[in-house]
């Protein structure tokens, strides 16, 4: 697949920025103007991510019909998950600028939305039979715990950080085992794809068209595997190893400083990697699998 800008802004800034409203809400207790910065690079961590889904859109101007689908798409829930979280998170951060002492618990509600809608973003992809490789449970669990870990690393939460890092270093692992024989244990093949597999082998004598078209633009796109092996050395050091010893080594505040930036660029390479490896049924009509 190819790897839009937008989609992987997207789904690092929202995911991360929506993994510490909900913490925020839950665990910090922030009042007055320190709470008005965090709760701001809360929610601008979320919209920006929103707002860069938008421009992935054919047509940007018609992104309200995507609450209109909720009964049958992970899309519409995502959206409805997003604006829903951000609705119920707005009193308790409220109340923590404004010193109007709301308990913490009017923060659950929210927070438990904030992570749902994580999750559906992950769903969005996990849902696609045609790409095999994402087509699994690893990828919605993969979102949160990306969130969960610059969540916790954006709230300075020294235990839960690590933890959360190391659940995430295993999952990425994981993710990447059971994605890389996807396509082969869906069975299929340029035969299945033609219906022409009883007939025997069946290969591609001439391309359907000479012009470059939609779904070789956006559904046919191959990276090496010398390089693929590369980022995914470079995104687990980044994302996960990188900002754990920034975290147990370096003292007090400096920890989270140094950590965040690193875990960001990991994980910007680790989404650049979903979308590029993502091999798209479609590509067998081309001979491209």
């Amino acid at each position: 697949m190819n790897p839009a800008p937008s989609v992987i802004i997207f789904t690092v800034f929202s995911g991360m920025g929506f993994g510490y409203l909900a913490l925020l809400a839950t665990v910090h207790d922030y009042s007055g103007i320190a709470a008005f910065w965090h709760w701001f690079v809360g929610y601008a961590l979320a919209t920006i991510g929103l707002a860069a889904s938008a421009f992935h859109l054919g047509n940007p101007s018609r992104a309200w019909r995507a609450f209109t689908q909720w009964r049958s798409s992970w899309l519409s829930r995502e959206a409805w998950g997003a604006v829903l979280a951000l609705l119920a998170l707005a009193p308790v951060a409220l109340s923590d600028w404004l010193h109007l002492g709301l308990p913490r618990g009017f923060g659950w509600p929210g927070a438990v939305l904030a992570v749902a809608t994580v999750a559906a973003s992950g769903m969005i992809y996990a849902s696609i039979r045609a790409v095999p490789r994402w087509h699994h449970w690893t990828v919605p669990v993969l979102f949160v715990a990306f969130a969960c870990a610059g969540g916790s690393l954006l709230a300075g939460l020294r235990g839960p950080s690590l933890v959360a890092l190391l659940v995430l270093g295993g999952l990425m692992v994981l993710y990447w085992r059971v994605g890389d024989g996807a396509f082969s244990r869906a069975g299929s093949t340029m035969g299945t794809a033609t219906g022409l597999g009883t007939l025997g082998g069946v290969s591609v004598f001439e391309p359907a068209h000479t012009a470059d078209n939609y779904l070789l633009r956006e559904m046919i796109y191959a990276v090496g595997r010398r390089h693929a092996a590369k980022l995914r050395v470079l995104a687990l050091l980044l994302a996960v190893v990188l900002p754990l010893l920034a975290m147990l080594l370096l003292p007090g505040r400096y920890g989270p400083y140094v950590a965040v930036p690193l875990h960001l660029l990991g994980a910007l390479a680790q989404r650049w990697l979903f979308f590029a490896e993502a091999e798209h049924v479609v590509g067998l009509y081309y001979g491209k699998r």
